[in-house]
């Protein structure tokens, strides 16, 4: 369907014809009018003035046209009316640094795995509404439940280690999702909680944040992030350690057992990547349904045909002006 953005630019169209009949009252002196004598080809011209007056109004009608932005509407499409209401809480503390986590044969550092992963799990919830949440000393709100997918991957990308503290704030984390949950209705509510140690900051216990999640319905799929082996060099060779020691897997456990969620370890890329099975295995809510209609920009048209018609138009007065000045020398020169 064509239709028009802003259609009262239409009423532009008789702007030149004001100016032209006040141009027209005004008396023109100079110019003696003799009767019966005229200037040979002065006849032809004045044609030729009509019809560039007539190209002028077509380029002016064009130019308003493309000002009014011509639309092309096409039919209307409904967007996915099932989705799921996902908050991702990630930590921040300065343990995320420690590298041990490999992508692709290079040593990264927890946090970096997180963000390669989890955007990657952002990018496919198409029709769900994802919010993220990033929590140490305490728990901050990055971004709320919204069904934009890049935002909210970009927002994770441009997060650092440290940003928010250094300590880990479990049990404020999950109580900020729930305070979020409590705005959306009928929805099946699902936080995401990663972290790579245990509770030790924050107002909260995350067993009293768990017992109110339960309460409320939501379901927390907990993530323990970090190897359970790593090797480090020191002045009587290597040594092996463990790096996930402050991780506390029974406190996370608790907390997803409360809720009716479930606990995975990270330990590499691949036991990571096991929580989009999980996901796509919840029953999506229906929503209102949504549509919209694709829209085509067609201004260049009455643009591009307006400056075809400029063209012609001046190409046309160049011609006409050197005819014009070619009949007076001939008149001039049959005079004397």
């Amino acid at each position: 369907m064509l239709t028009l953005a802003w259609p009262f630019l239409l009423l532009l169209l008789p702007l030149p014809l004001i100016f032209r009949n006040k141009q027209q009252k005004q008396p023109q002196g100079g110019h003696l009018l003799l009767p019966g004598a005229s200037l040979p080809g002065q006849v032809a011209i004045t044609e030729k003035s009509r019809q560039t007056r007539k190209r002028y109004w077509l380029v002016w009608c064009l130019l308003v046209l493309a000002c009014a932005r011509p639309l092309w509407v096409g039919e209307a499409i409904e967007l996915p009316s099932k989705g799921r209401d996902l908050m991702l809480s990630v930590d921040l503390s300065g343990s995320m640094q420690i590298e041990d986590m490999v992508i692709d044969g290079k040593v990264v550092d927890r946090f970096t795995l997180i963000q390669h992963v989890i955007s990657d799990f952002i990018e496919r919830r198409k029709g769900d509404r994802i919010g993220l949440i990033l929590f140490a000393d305490h728990a901050y709100l990055q971004s709320p439940l919204t069904q934009d997918r890049r935002s909210v991957a970009q927002y994770l990308k441009e997060a650092q280690i440290g940003l928010v503290g250094k300590q880990t704030a479990i049990g404020e984390a999950i109580a900020l999702g729930v305070k979020r949950f409590d705005k959306v209705e009928q929805s099946n509510r699902v936080l995401i909680l990663l972290t790579d140690g245990s509770n030790n900051a924050g107002a909260i216990t995350p067993e009293q944040a768990s017992q109110i999640a339960a309460q409320r319905g939501i379901t927390i799929y907990t993530i323990g992030v970090g190897a359970d082996v790593m090797e480090r060099r020191t002045l009587f060779g290597k040594e092996r350690v463990n790096p996930s020691m402050d991780l506390d897997e029974s406190q996370l456990q608790e907390i997803a057992k409360v809720t009716g969620g479930q606990y995975f370890r990270a330990r590499n890329t691949e036991e990571l990547e096991q929580i989009y099975q999980v996901i796509d295995t919840l029953e999506p809510v229906s929503r209102d349904q949504l549509s919209y209609r694709p829209q085509s920009e067609l201004f260049y048209w009455p643009l591009a045909l307006a400056l075809l018609a400029s063209i012609i138009n001046a190409l046309t007065n160049i011609t006409a002006f050197r005819a014009s000045f070619s009949a007076k020398s001939h008149f001039v020169k049959g005079g004397r």
